[in-house]
């Protein structure tokens, strides 16, 4: 084990138990690989399953087992804004709901940003199993650097994956924007997990996502 994994091993393992503290279920798993499997392992037998667009999910290759296993409802197979709604409602009935996170603070709390709200809607209350996944580059020191990654890094990384028009789509810099598409609509802390273990956070020692 070379010096990053080593560090962290520690960082991930540290920020597991300060989630735990904070009555979410957590786990630190040192590879993709080993985060993946956390993850299906953590879905009940006979759950539906949804999920929020994430490329952390997306590089773990989660979606695409979770098809082969599981009843899923799956937005990106809309082929319409009108059903894409609908899928988005839905996805919020299902048993279980899979997520990554924009920031993970030391001390165990999740931060994250959204434009429509299904994701966090989701996070917050419906789904009676939330599964998120949070790559090594996600953690950080405190709530005023997770509301700047989230802000200032995944957003207008973000923005660069939809027809909006917010100024972020053009330079790359948030403007703190009142575009009518912005997809900052909603900011949203996750400080505990209630009821207790409903949410579970996977950790993975490599870096995932944006």
């Amino acid at each position: 084990m070379d010096a990053i994994q080593q560090r962290n091993r520690k960082l991930g393992e540290r920020t597991a138990a300060a989630l735990r503290e904070r009555h979410f279920e957590a786990w630190f798993c040192p590879t993709a690989a080993e985060a993946a499997d956390q993850i299906l392992s953590l879905i009940p037998e006979g759950h539906t399953v949804s999920w929020g667009g994430s490329k952390s999910l997306e590089q773990l290759g989660v979606p695409d087992r979770v098809k082969g296993a599981f009843a899923v409802i799956d937005r990106d197979t809309a082929v319409n804004p009108a059903e894409g709604e609908q899928l988005r409602r839905a996805g919020l009935l299902a048993d279980t709901f899979l997520m990554g996170t924009n920031a993970l603070t030391e001390d165990g709390q999740l931060f994250n940003i959204d434009g429509m709200g299904n994701r966090v809607a989701a996070l917050c209350y419906g789904p009676k199993n939330v599964i998120v996944v949070a790559g090594i580059n996600k953690i950080v020191r405190s709530e005023a650097e997770a509301f700047a990654r989230a802000r200032f890094l995944a957003a207008p990384i973000n923005a660069q994956r939809f027809p909006v028009s917010a100024p972020c789509k053009t330079d790359g810099v948030c403007h703190n924007c009142k575009a009518p598409d912005s997809i900052c609509a909603q900011m949203v802390a996750t400080r505990l997990c209630r009821p207790a273990g409903r949410i579970k956070v996977v950790i993975c020692g490599e870096p995932l996502g944006f």
